[in-house]
């Protein structure tokens, strides 16, 4: 390495938010980064800083702001020197970084699957008529419409210990969760049931841990491409110039998928009207290389296939 590797004394800082998943891929980075460079943990130092996304708790996120609520204070800090590096969930993650940031960094993705949850483990299938199920996603409120058009959904927000204690609490009959955030978390004792992809395409980039650097910032960049996991990033270029196309946020229910099976990528797409009444998908298989441009072809179709406002929620 050209640069000196950080030490107890002057550590890494890796930036992160409070949540226990937040905490807890940012601590993966930290073990990762220390066993790639044989360096002791306190070399490394994980700052929680406070976003805007977790603040708010009483609003849709459309309402407020969409993905960068849960960016934008951890870039702020990583652009004025406060931290090294910041740890996201890519699936939050903004499809366009602020000037002088880059993301470029994968660890190697987990289980992309969506987890239904309710109390009783059983499977959205055998729901009744007139449940309730909580979820802040358009993308899964969409979807779950689409499907169960029989069901009430409601607005539920918050961390995944939070999301349960609501169930708990009996505000709604189920929720759904990232089965990678139930893995990460070992929190393998709650009540859930997988869902195939198949049946339910998940979100852009879910499972995946995203790790953003200073674009100038030489030393985070040879160390982070010691940990750089390549297939995850082949993935995840074809499904977020997929989103990017879309002009994807918050506010539009969107999924993807990009599965690799040796030099060929299949990706899945799917726009679907917040109200649930209509979805657009397209499945394609291509070389690797080809995955970005892939993801834009998709999207245009499937825009032009959409129509004028097929995604307005306002109708929804």
């Amino acid at each position: 390495m050209r640069y000196s590797l950080p030490t107890p004394a002057q550590p890494f800082k890796i930036g992160t938010r409070g949540s226990p998943l937040a905490l807890a891929q940012a601590h993966e980075t930290r073990a990762r980064l220390a066993a790639a460079f044989d360096l002791p943990h306190e070399a490394f130092q994980i700052e929680v800083i406070s976003v805007t996304g977790d603040r708010v708790q009483d609003r849709p996120l459309k309402e407020i702001g969409g993905k960068g609520l849960f960016t934008r204070e951890i870039e702020e800090a990583m652009l004025d020197g406060t931290i090294d590096i910041a740890v996201h969930s890519m699936k939050d993650m903004p499809v366009l970084q602020p000037e002088g940031l880059l993301l470029n960094t994968y660890l190697p993705r987990e289980d992309v699957r969506d987890a239904f949850i309710s109390l009783n483990g059983k499977p959205l299938g055998d729901l009744v008529a007139g449940s309730v199920v909580g979820t802040s996603s358009l993308r899964r409120q969409a979807q779950l419409k689409l499907r169960r058009p029989d069901l009430e959904v409601v607005e539920f927000r918050g961390n995944v210990q939070t999301r349960l204690k609501k169930l708990a609490d009996g505000v709604a009959d189920a929720t759904f969760l990232a089965m990678a955030g139930l893995n990460r978390l070992k929190m393998d004792d709650v009540p859930k049931v997988a869902i195939d992809v198949g049946d339910m395409l998940p979100a852009i980039a879910q499972g995946a841990i995203g790790i953003e650097r200073r674009a100038d910032d030489h030393r985070a960049a040879d160390m982070l491409a010691a940990i750089h996991d390549g297939p995850t990033g082949q993935r995840l270029a074809a499904e977020r110039a997929f989103l990017a196309e879309l002009d994807g946020s918050c506010e539009t229910p969107i999924a993807g998928l990009a599965e690799l099976d040796g030099t060929t990528l299949r990706l899945r797409g799917e726009v679907i009207r917040p109200d649930g009444s209509e979805a657009k998908g397209d499945d394609i298989t291509v070389p690797v290389e080809d995955g970005a441009e892939a993801g834009r072809q998709m999207a245009r179709k499937l825009l032009t296939q959409a129509g004028d406002g097929f995604f307005d929620w306002r109708s929804a």
